[in-house]
């Protein structure tokens, strides 16, 4: 048993004080330090520094490890020449990014106070790097593939993939299933993988309405993406609008990534299956796509998440960052109460979505939390100095073990 005794505690909805908290692997007991004492005599206590702040660690649901090694590479400012330039610099981006360069991405996630991520993986080629890694990890295995003459050999390849996720045995790792996104996975491919997905209670992830030329592709078999397909894959039309993706995902309660360019009919579907949307703001700005319309999400009473995505759009793997980045872009919405569904989206909401047992600090949770060392006492506009002014991360814990001191 161990004792830690910071000066406050975010739960994360509540801000309390005077309170110690008993753990192992889950949050046993809250509770003034001398009761805690009294119940546990021989337990590690652990007195934390002047004005410590313990908080639910973070949840980045959505990245791409595999894409670590970009900086330079690729194009910014629209989504169809960054496409464009991903897959001209794809033998690069991938073979340039071995062992070394995807640890170094996961240990920034661990020292920006990330205790579970979820990994989009299209090659499997960051399976060790996640199954080795610190965190808790939701391992999304992704299916791509829009060429119905190919589907035996692609299904065949993501099998062998989400059967080697399967193998790793290990505390906090979850093999998962991600749909790439309605343009490019041929509805064929969908139900066999969803099959699955049913049959074994796995997490699902897909890609939703990221872009206009997406938009434009489902709605008319127009656009941006016409070129693209017609050109690279010799398709004259889309695989299936979206509609007919989104009823493929009925019941299955997924995580829907970027949805800015969904119109009311989709975020019906959306409110009505109860799927999460996850809030990638900074990778929306760098490739020239709209800002989430997250007043229409709470209208419907639509749970929104945070995450950052991968390197490949984006400059760091930081939820403090791209909380602030959305905090910035949203400049109607209301300071504070947006901070704070903010903080909610990468803890609670987010372990919520997931399905995992954490994401608040609270008894009969894991033990996945994070001290920050705040400057002086906090005041009730904590969430937005938190989010602000990115507090040094002075210890992790996951499942209960101490996993970054500094």
């Amino acid at each position: 048993m161990q004792i830690l005794v910071p000066d406050y505690i975010l739960t994360p909805n509540t801000l309390l004080k005077n309170l110690a908290l008993a753990f192992e692997k889950q949050i046993i007991k809250i509770a003034p330090l001398e009761e805690l004492i009294k119940e546990w005599p021989e337990a590690q206590i652990t007195q934390l520094s002047k004005n410590s702040l313990l908080m639910p660690g973070l949840i980045n649901a959505h990245v791409h490890i595999e894409f670590s090694a970009n900086k330079t590479q690729l194009s910014y400012g629209d989504f169809v020449p960054w496409l464009y330039s991903v897959i001209e610099n794809r033998d690069e981006l991938i073979n340039g990014c071995e062992k070394e360069c995807m640890e170094r991405a996961v240990e920034s996630m661990l020292e920006s106070g990330i205790t579970t991520f979820g990994a989009i993986s299209s090659h499997a080629m960051d399976l060790e790097v996640c199954a080795n890694a610190a965190q808790n990890v939701v391992f999304f295995n992704e299916l791509i593939g829009s060429q119905a003459t190919m589907a035996d050999a692609l299904f065949g390849d993501f099998i062998a993939r989400l059967d080697a996720s399967k193998s790793v045995k290990r505390e906090g790792f979850y093999p998962a299933v991600a749909i790439h996104s309605p343009y490019s996975v041929h509805p064929i491919l969908i139900k066999k993988a969803l099959a699955m997905v049913k049959n074994e209670g796995l997490k699902l992830s897909t890609h939703f309405m990221e872009s206009k030329a997406e938009r434009d592709w489902l709605d008319k078999s127009e656009g941006d993406f016409k070129e693209f397909f017609t050109t690279l894959l010799k398709q004259d039309s889309c695989v299936s609008d979206a509609k007919e993706f989104l009823a493929h995902f009925n019941g299955h309660n997924a995580l829907l990534t970027h949805v800015v360019e969904a119109n009311d009919e989709e975020l019906e579907t959306i409110a009505e299956h109860k799927h999460t949307v996850i809030h990638c703001p900074i990778s929306n700005r760098l490739l020239g796509n709209k800002t989430l319309n997250i007043e229409a999400l709470n209208d419907k009473n639509i749970r929104w998440i945070v995450a950052t995505d991968g390197l490949s759009s984006n400059y760091k793997l930081d939820l403090f960052e791209e909380m602030k980045a959305s905090l910035l872009m949203h400049a109607n919405a209301p300071l504070l109460d947006f901070s704070q569904a903010l903080i909610r989206g990468v803890t609670i909401n987010a372990a919520e979505a997931l399905g995992l047992n954490s994401g608040e600090i609270a008894e009969g949770k894991n033990a996945d939390m994070i001290v920050l060392d705040l400057d002086k006492e906090p005041t009730n506009e904590l969430a937005i100095h938190l989010i602000l002014h990115r507090y040094n991360v002075a210890k992790v814990y996951i499942n209960g073990t101490l996993t970054k001191d500094n």
